[in-house]
């Protein structure tokens, strides 16, 4: 939701949407129906010998699921990506819309009608021709299966009807006017294989290998909490990866992924989700090591649970009733010195954060005018407090009329070193209010969370290039429709006057005017004091250069390697003269883009930063 885990990017749609389970508990679930397939054979070790190049990538994140009607963190939604095509994509030089499956689009005067041409050169990965009847099937599959609409439902809400009238024509017809229609970050899955699933809320699309894709990779094989593996889809229609397999192998301790890529035993780390200052500066002195350090397309932020409920107004879960109060909320956040946290927690490898979109995407980036931003000033909270009904006790606790002190929870992800930094500060500076602060430090943050039993936590999000998803996810319409169950909101976000503003920037056509509106819910969001962005964190990531040549970050002049909206740089690395990849499933050397992917999933956690892509495809997130 991500992350997403973001990332949908916030897209994602990096939008990154609520994971959909915890750990090895949510890969475990199955459906009734599988996935057909064969067995994968064999192991990198016996690929090594046979002269395959291998592109072995660490990673500090689980998958929550493999099904891109479920998956929400960021490395699942990046998997999907790889394993599927989707109508569109996103040029990795400056985000404009470039063909995917559809190779070109056009609608009706009204809007309301959007017609799309299906290439013919692309096939499923055994054999049949991917055609627009898999995405009308697709598409109205998550129109009417609440369970196929887990990660990417904000995409087809306002579809009337959707008609593949022939091969090669896509027809979707819409209720009002919908901005997003060359950005449907939704992975187009194979009728003839899908169709055979009967429960889309628990089929993790992990029990047959190879899974049948017609993305740049076909997934060969996966274990919880240990890898991934995917190898290069040699009848991609933009052309074979260079790669021969690419793997996602993971690792709970940072370090020890670090070390692994000092030793060549991967080719490429992305940290949880980026390395730190320490690491990477390590790593810059080192022998056929690259550093990429770019802006990056993600915020780091601070969230309320402004108390849990469903659609119809159940409440649910214990989060602390002082948080509802919008007072305490803007005192505790002008309590945060943002340039504390990106001076001494990134120690410079982010800038301070503003609004809810990243400026790395300035048509929508919002900063908060001076006689509105909730700057560091711990004079004014204590006086917003002591409005509030908050004062300090003759020990110097706040404390309600009730008497009771005032003390919060927060969720904290146990492998990001940030969030136990930042936790150590907000101790300190809400201490010194009188405010109690227990950090949380979880592996799996997702159980608590769809809960609704926490009072704060760190949150993140990749966003996308559209920022339509990220903004989606603090809606009435992403609240769960059940207690505990897992669904696109963020944290219970749910504001009629923002709901109004979102109707009304997916329904605006004209660039310009559109941006205005996502401005005006940033800043919506902003006042109400729910998310306070500390930062916009820099891609902090490494490779090793004797085994991957080059590769293509997104956007190409400065950004980021994993994490991409999009397939550019895995698509695209070209293994290093004499490199032939890495070792087995358990271990491995090769570089990372291309061909076969071994993940190693992240146990438990890494919800937040994972860039939870809570309703879409990528985190998008």
């Amino acid at each position: 939701m991500v992350t997403s885990f973001p990332a949908r990017s916030a897209r994602p749609r990096g939008r990154l949407r609520l994971l959909l389970a915890s750990g090895a508990a949510a890969l475990a679930l199955a459906a009734g129906s599988v996935v057909p397939g064969n067995p994968v054979g064999g192991t990198a070790q016996e690929a090594h010998a046979a002269g395959t190049s291998t592109l072995t990538v660490a990673v500090a994140q689980s998958v929550d699921s493999l099904s891109p009607f479920l998956a929400q963190r960021l490395l699942s939604t990046s998997i999907s990506r790889l394993m599927y095509d989707f109508l569109t994509n996103y040029d990795p030089k400056d985000n404009h819309t470039v063909p995917g499956l559809a190779t070109a689009w056009e609608s009706s005067p009204d809007k309301l009608t959007w017609t799309y041409t299906i290439r013919s050169d692309s096939t499923w990965s055994d054999g049949e021709r991917a055609t627009a009847e898999d995405a009308a099937w697709t598409l109205n599959t998550m129109m009417t299966d609440e369970g196929a609409a887990t990660s990417n439902g904000s995409f087809v809400g306002n579809f009337e009807k959707v008609t593949a009238p022939s091969p090669d024509k896509l027809v979707i017809q819409l209720k009002q006017p919908q901005a997003t229609m060359t950005a449907l970050d939704v992975p187009i899955v194979p009728k003839h294989v899908w169709e055979k699933v009967s429960d889309f809320s628990t089929f993790n699309n992990d029990t047959r290998f190879p899974i049948v894709g017609n993305g740049p990779f076909v997934l060969t094989d996966y274990k919880v909490d240990s890898y991934v593996k995917l190898k290069a889809n040699k009848d991609f229609w933009r052309g074979a990866p260079k790669f021969d397999e690419l793997v996602f192998r993971y690792y709970k301790d940072q370090d020890a992924a670090v070390a692994a890529l000092r030793k060549g035993e991967v080719s490429f780390v992305a940290g949880s989700p980026s390395l730190t200052p320490a690491q990477a500066a390590s790593l810059r002195s080192a022998d056929n090591i690259k550093v990429n350090d770019a802006p990056g397309r993600r915020f780091y932020a601070l969230a309320v649970n402004p108390g849990a409920r469903t659609k119809d107004g159940k409440k649910f879960g214990d989060g602390h009733p002082a948080l509802r109060d919008q007072k305490v909320r803007q005192a505790l956040f002008m309590a945060v010195d943002r340039s504390a946290v990106v001076d001494k927690v990134f120690q410079g490898h982010a800038v301070e954060g503003e609004g809810y979109i990243p400026p790395r995407f300035d048509s929508y980036f919002w900063k908060p005018s001076d006689g509105q931003k909730l700057a560091y000033d711990p004079a004014k909270a204590g006086a917003l407090l002591d409005e509030a009904g908050y004062k300090k006790n003759g020990a110097g606790k706040r404390t309600g009329k009730d008497g009771k002190p005032l003390d919060f929870r927060i969720l904290c992800h146990a492998t990001d070193p940030n969030d136990k930094a930042v936790g150590k500060y907000l101790q300190e500076w809400w201490g010194d209010l009188g405010i109690g602060l227990k950090v949380d430090c979880r592996d799996n943050v997702s159980d608590p969370w769809y809960a609704g039993e926490y009072d704060l936590a760190f949150d993140g999000w990749s966003v996308n290039p559209d920022p339509d998803f990220v903004m989606s996810i603090h809606t009435c319409a992403a609240l769960p429709a059940k207690a505990k169950e897992t669904a696109a909101t963020d944290n219970f976000i749910c504001d009629k006057p923002y709901d109004e503003l979102y109707a009304k920037q997916l329904a605006e056509y004209d660039p310009a005017k559109r941006a205005v509106l996502v401005k005006r819910m940033e800043s919506r969001l902003y006042d109400l004091g729910y998310m306070n962005v500390m930062a916009y964190p820099n891609a902090v990531e490494a490779y090793r250069t004797d085994q991957i040549a080059s590769l293509t970050t997104m956007p190409s002049d400065a950004g980021n390697i994993y994490g991409q909206d999009g397939y550019w740089s895995w698509w695209s690395a070209t293994p290093a003269a004499g490199a032939s990849g890495g070792s087995s499933g358990g271990g491995s050397t090769g570089v990372l883009i291309g061909v076969g992917v071994a993940v190693v999933v992240l146990a438990g956690g890494g919800l937040l930063f994972a860039m939870r892509r809570r309703s879409t495809a990528e985190d998008r997130e």
